[in-house]
This record gives C-alpha cells, structure tokens and sequence, in this order.
C-alpha cells in the first residue's frame, strides 16, 4: 500500500508520517509512507493524507503554488483513493475558508471554515478535549468510545455545514465540528499525530478503510 503525505509547506509532515508508520505496524498493514510534493506520485497513491496548520489562505495559496499538486489530489480521490485531512487539511476539504479573505477551497464538504465563537474562552482552542459521537457511525471511529480525548489547536471552524458529513464533534463554547466524511474523504479537526492512543486508532482505521 503507497501512502502519501502531501508536502506543501505546512503541517507536522514528519509526525503525520511517523504515525502512519507506526499505525500500519501495529495494525500488520504493509504501508509504503511517502511525504512527497511530486504530483504524478500523489496521483497514483492508495492512500492521501493532507495535513496543515496556519491560516486557511495561506496553506491553500501554497498548495496551489505547487505545479500540478491540487488536481493530483482531486485526479486521486475521483478515482476513489481514501483521503484524510488532518487540521487545516480538513478545513480545506470545504467549500470557502473566511480567514483575512475569502478563499475557495476543494469544496467536497457544505460549509466554510469561519471564526469560532466561544464566549468567555481563550482562542485558539488550545489542548485536549472529548470528542462526541454516535458509536458505529463511521469505520474511523471503530475502537473509540465517546469522551476519548483529541488534540485541538484551532480558533476557526467548520460552520453552515452538512450534519450529515458531521460524524464527531466538540465542545467549546457550543457544539464544534472535530470530525468529517464524505464518500472516500474524510478529516479531523484536531491533530491525529498529537492525539496519542486515540490518534493511532484513527490512523490505522484510515489505513484499513475501504469506503
């Protein structure tokens, strides 16, 4: 199985790939992981994961800077490759980011990536907070239970979305999106390669999932 993770100036490239590493080990998946810019590679991998962390319009502007990367992405996941975004790679899988200036994004979600509101709490959500969800209602929440913990690190959300692409969420302040699926694509909010224990489970699920 080839795994990519797309290399295009943001995220934690190194820990997302490490954590596929040790998924697929654990997991007794044979996993090629590969951090990689090359589009013909991103074309023709099994598997795509797409981390971020920054500003929606900066880490879109720069995935668009790299000849040929983003219809690679679209190329391989039409064609039916799993994809998983993880942070800002989940925020981009929407359809407008609102961050400093509005900025299209994959569009395979409803919804835009606006300022979070949370009264009287800091911004950016900033540490480890319990996921809520039904059992059963994804493959990539097989062996969680809700109030297992994720990392966050975020000041914008997910908002005027598809309850029905909505499949884990948080509390801060109110109800936010943490998790989202659509077909063979899917994201976390929070950063699967800082959440230990539960961002493994979630990790290798990926590397299993056959949508």
């Amino acid at each position: 199985m080839k795994v990519v993770v797309v290399d295009y100036g943001s995220g934690n490239l190194a820990s997302a790939a490490r954590g596929l590493s040790l998924a697929a080990q654990r997991e007794g998946i044979s996993a090629d992981v590969e951090i990689t810019a090359v589009p013909d590679v991103v074309a023709r991998a099994d598997r795509i994961v797409l981390p971020g962390q920054g500003a929606f319009a900066d880490c879109a502007n720069g995935l668009a800077g790299v000849a040929g990367l983003r219809d690679a992405i679209i190329r391989a996941t039409d064609a039916g490759a799993p994809f998983l975004g993880i942070c800002v790679g989940m925020q981009l899988m929407a359809e407008r980011g609102l961050e400093h200036e509005v900025t299209r994004g994959f569009g395979w979600i409803a919804g835009d990536i606006a300022p979070m509101s949370a009264p009287g709490l800091r911004l950016p959500q900033m540490g480890w907070n319990e996921l809520a969800f039904t059992p059963g209602i994804h493959p990539l929440l097989d062996g969680l239970l809700p109030g297992d913990h994720a990392y966050f690190v975020h000041s914008y959300a997910l908002a005027r979305n598809n309850p029905a692409e909505v499949i884990a969420t948080t509390d801060y302040g109110g109800p936010v999106v943490a998790m989202v699926a659509q077909g063979n694509r899917a994201g976390t909010q929070f950063h699967v390669e800082k959440s230990q224990e539960v961002g493994l489970r979630i990790l290798g699920n990926f590397l299993r999932w056959t949508p």
